[in-house]
């Protein structure tokens, strides 16, 4: 980065200062606050890892159907049950853990590239916030598929979970503040505002539907 550069990003952090709401030069032309940028950087290396993990996995279990997974750690928490079912290969009878390590990959990359300071285009900010409306789809049907039919928790699905969800508030804030996405000025001060909040609630939303959605599981395991 040049001395310009510098100045530029230093004048930008000044004015962001001032009014929190107000996105700095850097971010109106595509680039991302550094908060977000490690968040991809490493959320994706995590979730490619997870995904790879459950790779793995299926590939023992297909080997030997009686084999013993790392994964499997009570009735609850485990993932040879859910490994070989459809709900665990949607697109053209492929894992869905070889999508994931993929586009966990793309959102390492991308992180990279915005902690280096590249200032992504507008389509790309609105395909990345598209990818991550459908990423938390996934998991809410996941989850629901979980309770109702597969009657287990996939643990390392869990891990990309977790990353999933901050990502996704904070692509959508970040795409929203600098004007990648056409929504009214209310929405985007909101959203931007209010994203941890959002994110929050939205993962105790999540955490209750386990706790209730698997209460018996939650006995058995527990011993009562």
């Amino acid at each position: 980065m040049n001395a310009d550069e510098t100045a530029e990003r230093d004048e930008d952090l000044d004015l962001a200062a001032l009014d929190p709401f107000t996105p700095p030069e850097h971010q109106r032309l595509g680039g991302s606050g550094r908060a977000l940028a490690w968040w991809m950087t490493l959320g994706g290396a995590v979730g490619a890892g997870a995904s790879i993990e459950l790779l793995v996995s299926e590939i023992h279990l297909v080997s030997d159907p009686q084999a013993q997974l790392g994964c499997d750690l009570n009735p609850l928490i485990g993932c040879s049950t859910s490994l070989l079912q459809w709900q665990s290969h949607l697109l053209f009878g492929l894992p869905n853990a070889a999508f994931g390590a993929a586009l966990f990959g793309v959102l390492a990359g991308l992180g990279v590239a915005l902690l280096a300071g590249a200032r992504l285009a507008s389509w790309l900010w609105q395909l990345m916030s598209v990818a991550m409306v459908g990423a938390v789809g996934f998991v809410l049907w996941f989850l629901y598929q979980s309770m109702t039919a597969l009657g287990t928790l996939c643990p390392w699905c869990m891990v990309t979970w977790a990353v999933i969800i901050p990502a996704a508030f904070g692509i959508w804030a970040q795409a929203a503040r600098g004007g990648h996405l056409p929504l009214p000025r209310a929405v985007v001060r909101t959203l931007y505002l209010e994203r941890w909040l959002m994110g929050v609630i939205l993962v105790v939303a999540i955490l209750l539907a386990i706790v209730f959605g698997f209460w018996s599981k939650w006995l058995l395991v527990l011993g009562v």
